[in-house]
């Protein structure tokens, strides 16, 4: 009984660690879907598939892509690979705003 008590404790911790760094990643991707909404006037909606979009042709995580948009609004340093990216994916958005970047 102890055994099954123990294993249980050790995969609840697990679980645990798990839905704390889901928490942290989501806060991240959640501020760089800001910066891209202040930088284009975009709706949140279209902010993360911004972001999403990103990561996918990039082929980087989804939390580095949005660490790296976070790091370039306190810097204005992004890799040239996102930055291309990033001003393609916000020029086929009917609408935004053309920002400087």
């Amino acid at each position: 009984m102890e055994a099954c008590v123990t294993a249980r404790l050790r995969e609840l911790e697990g679980e645990n660690i798990q839905l704390q760094e889901a928490l942290r990643s989501h806060a991240v991707v959640d501020q760089a879907i800001g910066v891209v909404l202040a930088l284009g006037g975009l709706t949140p909606h279209e902010g993360w598939h911004v972001l999403r979009t990103i990561s996918q042709r990039t082929n980087i995580k989804l939390r580095n892509v949005a660490e790296l948009v976070i790091e370039w609004a306190r810097t204005e340093e992004l890799p040239p690979d996102i930055r291309n990216e990033l001003e393609r994916q916000l020029a086929r958005i009917p609408g935004h705003r053309q920002a400087d970047m």
